[in-house]
């Protein structure tokens, strides 16, 4: 525990000292947006619920939830996938 916070404590100062960006280092997740009708998840831990009203994925530190009207899985590969449909709202929880 100890050690793990540790770690990330370095990892930040690292990415700092370097002016990198943090999901790269920190596997953050990094969400691209076009309008309300697709989004782009990179650094993703899984998928924990889906419905074609909501999504729930995994996420490092938490998951983000998806809610809106038709919502499809269009890619899911290890690192990113894509959600496309009318996205209404993003929820983030620990």
């Amino acid at each position: 525990m100890a050690w793990e916070r540790g770690k990330q404590r370095l990892q930040k100062a690292l990415a700092g000292f370097l002016e990198m960006p943090k999901d790269v280092l920190l596997d953050y997740p990094k969400i691209s947006m076009i309008g309300n009708v697709q989004l782009v998840l990179e650094n993703h831990r899984g998928i924990v619920e889906y419905s074609d009203d909501r999504i729930r994925i995994g996420i490092t530190g938490g998951q983000l939830e998806i809610v809106g009207e038709q919502l499809v899985l269009r890619t899911i590969l290890p690192e990113e996938l894509v959600v496309e449909g009318r996205i209404r709202q993003l929820n983030y929880s620990k």
